[in-house]
């Protein structure tokens, strides 16, 4: 039997997504990672240190803090970057409000908030290649998009600036001013995701696992309360067996009731369940029926 015919489907995406991130770091002369301390972008930074071992990872890691995320996620992120000796920027929406640069949402939120702090980030540093962890089976307007994404030089993406990508290979040209967001996790779904945890043992924050929180319900969602304005009026606080199937701003990000305390058992419930983990618990992505591809448009990740 042949060695590629012993590979199994996480040695395929694997291997594809250790050869996009080196294919990247040759191409482009200033790459950053995103990084928010989510599974996805540990799973990422996982990959990025196989595909550059025993040298350290050749570019830095990027996250902008909307000032609203869940404290024990940023304790995590500040720990796995000291982990994988990767320097950590960090840029704060709150800074671009006290400066009058951005002004609060009515309703709390501040994920579209962090388009212009990204893209200053982006031109300050001069930044030409943005790893992203976005991926396919997430939503529409991520699942129309390749691999390596030219966005122009106000970082907004052009779906019919779209280059083909045949044979793994990848076209990373692109005029002064603009730059390539790139998504090596692109293909993974998922159920992808958590079985290459289990596999790699991966360290997650506690927030993908089982426990109890406060939580109230806003349009279908249990959301936890905050300063950034929630419960509100009639919302009512309770407590509640949950877990995150994803992270972000806290008033957008929901929890969903589970008793999933164990790698194995959020395998189970995954496999189980038929909605995608940001149809289920990202109320950003409902503002409007194409609220992720038009934030794209604006720079967005």
């Amino acid at each position: 039997m042949s060695t590629a015919s012993k590979l199994t489907q996480l040695d395929l995406l694997e291997s594809e997504a250790v050869h996009i991130i080196r294919e990247t770091a040759g191409t482009f002369e200033r790459s950053v990672l995103l990084f928010s301390g989510g599974k996805d972008s540990i799973v990422m930074l996982h990959l990025a240190a196989k595909a550059f071992a025993p040298a350290r990872i050749p570019f830095v890691a990027l996250h902008v803090d909307t000032g609203h995320n869940f404290p024990e996620v940023l304790d995590f992120r500040d720990k796995c970057a000291r982990k994988y000796g990767i320097e950590l920027k960090v840029v704060l929406v709150q800074d671009y409000i006290d400066a009058g640069k951005l002004e609060e949402r009515d309703d709390g939120t501040r994920n579209p908030l962090q388009t212009l702090p990204l893209l200053d980030a982006i031109n300050n540093n001069k930044f030409d290649a943005v790893f992203g962890g976005g991926r396919r089976d997430e939503e529409k307007a991520r699942a129309k998009e390749r691999i390596f994404s030219l966005r122009n030089e106000f970082g907004q993406w052009d779906p019919k600036r779209q280059r083909p990508e045949l044979w793994d290979l990848y076209n990373g040209r692109h005029k002064p001013g603009e730059h390539v967001r790139v998504f090596p996790l692109s293909n993974w779904t998922e159920f992808d995701i958590w079985q290459y945890i289990a596999r790699e043992a991966i360290e997650l924050p506690s927030i993908y696992f089982s426990h109890n929180r406060s939580v109230f319900n806003r349009s279908g969602m249990w959301l936890a309360p905050g300063e950034w304005g929630g419960p509100k009026g009639v919302e009512e606080t309770i407590s509640l067996q949950v877990r995150y199937r994803t992270v972000g701003d806290m008033s957008c990000t929901g929890a969903v009731e589970s008793s999933a305390s164990t790698l194995q058992e959020i395998i189970d419930e995954i496999l189980a369940s038929t909605v995608t983990e940001r149809g289920a618990t990202r109320a950003d992505d409902k503002l409007s029926e194409a609220a992720m591809e038009d934030r794209k448009r604006e720079g967005y990740f």
